[in-house]
């Protein structure tokens, strides 16, 4: 199962949660399943071999229970997700499953079951079988043509935020058709405008939507816990319904691309929201905010109620729970990381994964700049979560690498914070996760001028301050090195350091360009440059699954460096002409599978991994267990 916790713009903590698989004995429970007298069955003969099947009897109200302690083994090749107790997952596309929920789905209810819904899709004999006749118009259309159909609508919509609004109300009347929207149009979730998929169901639009939570919220999508629910937090978790699990503000975008990107099924995904109050006036009085009215809690209160809810998570899910945590404030962050990592499974996408997936752009510039990252110098401007994490994560592959300790592979890695160069003079001041780049130097207030001391062959920004990557400072990277490597990687565009035309310009054409934001190709004397994008939806997709599917019990540092190098290893010699760090979006699903593959190997090799035994072929596995968003057919 993962979390992915997330402090959005609107003061609520948010995670996403997705359930372990269920793949051995000792994980499986005692189900009950109820098929209510009131649904009518046309399917009578298919419903009563099921339940003959599982050991049905019948209760005195008339409803039909199931009891057992040996739900049907799933294969052993297909460890993502939840137990498939249905047999919907193991069915292939063209065998004929049945709609089950808490009952039997007809009719109108069927309708409005998001898991089953096909909308005009329902075949003829489906709309017989299941009372859809006078409930949907006489025309059967295609999955296929549903997909061509939501494009177009969602193409006719001039306000990002109406695009996000139709999405998440598309994924909740309709989940696979949603999905299939998604895996099927990735290439455009890394758009030249913010006017395509990506952006509508992740990030910027996403930002705006949790500004706007309160006026747009409709239906909850997740789990609400505040400070009213401490003390309680053990009984909110088990009010959620197991097969019922979607999104919320910035986790609905990361779920959603679990599932899209990573292949993890959307039941295995809960987001939950930790509401700790918040300081900004504006929420507090603003009539359509719908978090809890204090201030923000900081201090032992804030630690109990995290503690509470890590204790209640591992408690509920078990031990192979994976927590992400997103967008948290630097020192709360850095906190959760440490105190957890040793007794959870969490994952920080802001910390870890984006440091991973810059550690691949930066693997693979190598073929442009040639030598090892060893021999490289790297100057950060933004010393954060993610400045931090990207730091740490290259220093312990060089430390790897070239066999050295961690500290020596420290010294050629500098920060600027909004104080200037980080640098031992300023130790006493500085927060405890800066002190380890706190290298001897004078101090330097101004960027540029710490570009000319330092002489650095690799610029990396995560300011979140746009155009500090200025002309001069471009320049001088230029007159420094042949093939400067230049990272501007803050989010949305308006914040991002330079954009790719700058760089590719200042530095003459011979920047080695890659941006946190997407970026129109650039043409240049004649020659057309295709920025990459660090987005860290290379990453936490693949990875997470091949955490689940190994069912690994910590996180581990090795293999945050694996999905880094199995990321590179997807670059080709005609990306390379094109000055591409980053391989295209267009075969994610498989670069997600090579990821998880890399991760639950490494896993295994570490001890980390429970799923006995180990797989022959990895990412076969990784492939065969990702969810289809295809349509079944239904008795």
């Amino acid at each position: 199962m993962a979390f992915s916790i997330d402090h959005s713009l609107s003061d609520l903590t948010k995670l996403s949660l997705l359930p372990k698989p269920l793949g051995h004995a000792s994980d499986m429970f005692p189900f009950r399943l109820s098929v209510f007298p009131r649904v009518h069955l046309s399917h009578r003969t298919s419903t009563s071999r099921l339940l003959s099947s599982l050991g049905s009897k019948v209760d005195p109200n008339g409803s039909v229970l199931i009891e057992t302690t040996t739900p049907p083994s799933p294969s052993p090749d297909v460890t993502g997700g939840v137990q498939d107790v249905y047999g919907e997952d193991a069915a292939t596309e063209d065998m004929p499953i049945t709609p089950w929920s808490l009952s039997v789905a007809s009719g109108y209810t069927l309708l409005r079951d998001p898991h089953h819904n096909k909308g005009l899709a329902f075949s003829q004999r489906e709309r017989d079988a299941h009372y859809l006749r006078g409930l949907l118009p006489p025309t059967v259309i295609s999955q296929d043509l549903q997909v061509k159909k939501m494009m177009h609508t969602l193409r006719h919509y001039q306000v990002p935020l109406q695009r996000y609004m139709a999405m998440m109300d598309l994924q909740e009347t309709n989940e696979r058709l949603f999905y299939k929207l998604l895996i099927e149009h990735v290439e455009e979730l890394l758009p030249v405008v913010y006017t395509q998929l990506l952006p509508v169901v992740y990030t910027p639009t996403v930002g705006e939507a949790c500004q706007k939570y309160g006026s747009i919220f409709l239906r909850p999508q997740g789990l609400f816990i505040s400070l009213k629910e401490k003390g309680k937090i053990l009984e909110v978790l088990r009010n959620w319904p197991e097969k019922n699990i979607q999104g919320m503000g910035i986790p609905v975008g990361k779920l959603s691309l679990y599932t899209a990107l990573g292949g993890v099924r959307p039941s295995a995904c809960l987001p939950v929201t930790i509401d700790v109050g918040t300081n900004n006036e504006k929420l507090l009085n603003d009539e359509f905010y719908i978090g809890l009215r204090q201030r923000r809690a900081t201090g032992e209160e804030y630690s109990e109620l995290m503690h509470e809810f890590m204790t209640a998570v591992k408690q509920n899910y078990g031990e192979k729970v994976v927590i992400q945590f997103e967008d948290f404030a630097n020192h709360n962050a850095f906190d959760l990381l440490a105190k957890y990592g040793t007794t959870h499974l969490v994952f920080n996408d802001d910390i870890q994964g984006t440091a991973s997936v810059v550690l691949a752009g930066l693997i693979g510039a190598l073929r442009f700049v040639g030598g090892s990252l060893a021999n490289h110098r790297f100057l950060f401007l933004g010393a954060g979560e993610a400045g931090t994490g990207i730091a740490e994560l290259i220093a312990l592959e060089i430390s790897k690498k070239c066999q050295i300790p961690l500290e020596e592979a420290r010294k050629n890695i500098w920060l600027v914070d909004s104080k200037g160069l980080i640098v031992s003079s300023r130790k006493e001041s500085i927060q405890h996760f800066k002190k380890p780049w706190a290298h001897d130097h004078k101090p330097i207030k101004e960027l540029v001028d710490a570009v000319k001391a330092i002489k650095p062959t690799v610029l990396i920004g995560t300011s979140g301050v746009g155009q500090t990557f200025t002309q001069e400072v471009v320049e001088t990277m230029a007159e420094l090195n042949e093939k400067p490597i230049i990272l501007s990687l803050s989010n949305p565009t308006s914040q991002s350091e330079c954009t790719a035309e700058q760089a590719y310009t200042w530095s003459k054409g011979r920047a080695i360009f890659a941006s946190g934001s997407p970026f129109a190709p650039v043409e240049y004397e004649g020659k057309t440059f295709v920025p990459g994008q660090a987005n860290n939806a290379y990453i936490f997709p693949g990875f997470g699954l091949g955490l689940i599917m190994s069912g690994t019990i910590r996180v581990h540092d090795d293999m945050l460096l694996a999905a880094s190098e199995a990321l590179a290893e997807q670059l080709k010699e005609e990306h390379y002409e094109k000055g591409m760090i980053f391989p295209p979006f267009r075969n994610i699903r498989k670069i997600s599978a090579r990821i998880a593959a890399k991760v639950a190997a490494k896993a295994y090799e570490l001890g980390l991994a429970t799923r006995l035994p180990q797989p022959k072929e990895l990412e076969k596995c990784a492939e065969s267990s990702m969810y289809s968003p295809s349509y079944h057919s239904y008795r």
